[in-house]
C-alpha cells in the first residue's frame, strides 16, 4: 500500500494487485485493515480508527482508491460518486491486434471512442456478458476509449467510465477482441505471472467535499515489468 494523499477527512492510497478493498468470504487481510493500521500507528490513535469505504476496485487490478475518514467525507464523497462528480481515468494494457474477427477496430493513437453495449451479470459464475442490443435484465454501459501508446505485440489505452457497471471495463474490452492482458476471465490467452490483470486505476480527480479544494491524484503503475514498457 502507497498513500498518495492524506488530510483530516480523506486518505487516498495506491492499491497494489491482489488486495481487496474490503472483506470477502476468503476472510483475507484487507486494504481497509492496512489503511486503518497506517492511521493508528501514524496519529497514535487510541481505540477503533473510523475509516469508509467510498468505492471498489476489484481484486486483481490495481490504483487509485479513496476512503473517507470521517463521517462527514463518507457522506459527501458517497452522493459525489453517485452523481458522477469524481472522475476516474483507467489505463489497461491489451493485445496490439484485436483477437476477434469483424469486431471494432480500437482506432489510432489518440483517437477516441465511446463503446456502448448492455451487459448482464452471472452471479454464480461472477462474470459479466455484453449484449449489443438492450435485453432483460440488461444494463446500459457506456465508456470512452483512447490509444496512448502502441508496443510490439501490445498498446496502451486509456479508459474513461460513463457507467460503473460491473466488470464493466474488462467485458466490454473483451467483447471487440481486445481482453486486458492477464485477465483469463475475459479471454486473455495467458495469466501474469503475480496473478493481477493489466488494468490500472491510474488517475482520479474531485472537488474535496470538506475543503471545496480541487484535488487530482495519479497512481503510479504497479512493477510488473510490462508496465514499464509504457512509462
Amino acid at each position: 500500500m502507497e498513500v498518495l494523499y492524506e488530510d483530516n477527512h480523506v486518505i487516498i492510497v495506491n492499491k497494489a494487485p491482489g488486495e481487496i478493498v474490503q472483506g470477502d468470504k476468503t476472510g483475507d487481510r484487507t486494504l481497509a485493515d492496512d489503511v486503518k493500521a497506517y492511521i493508528k500507528e501514524k496519529y497514535n490513535k487510541p481505540g477503533e480508527v473510523f475509516l469508509g469505504t467510498v468505492h471498489r476496485l476489484d481484486r486483481p487490478v490495481s490504483g487509485v482508491v479513496v476512503f473517507a475518514r470521517t463521517s462527514k467525507a463518507l457522506t459527501r464523497l458517497n452522493e459525489m460518486f453517485r452523481r458522477g462528480d469524481v472522475h476516474k481515468t483507467y489505463h489497461a494494457i491489451v493485445p496490439l491486434i484485436s483477437e476477434r474477427a469483424g469486431s471494432v477496430q480500437i482506432p489510432t493513437v489518440g483517437e477516441p471512442l465511446t463503446l456502448t453495449h448492455f451487459l448482464t451479470r452471472d452471479e454464480k459464475r461472477n462474470k459479466a456478458f455484453a449484449h449489443n442490443q438492450e435485453v432483460h435484465g440488461a444494463k446500459r454501459a457506456v465508456l470512452d476509449l483512447k490509444v496512448l501508446k502502441n508496443g510490439e505485440r501490445t498498446r496502451l489505452v486509456e479508459v474513461r467510465l460513463h457507467t460503473g457497471r460491473h466488470h464493466q471495463i474488462r467485458c466490454q474490452l473483451s467483447t471487440i477482441g481486445f481482453p486486458i492482458r492477464g485477465d483469463l476471465k475475459y479471454g486473455a490467452p495467458r495469466s501474469n505471472p503475480d496473478g493481477s490483470i493489466c488494468l490500472h486505476a491510474r488517475h482520479i480527480a474531485f472537488v474535496h467535499p470538506v475543503s471545496q479544494q480541487e484535488i487530482a491524484v495519479t497512481a503510479p503503475y504497479p512493477t510488473l515489468s510490462i508496465w514499464k514498457n509504457f512509462e
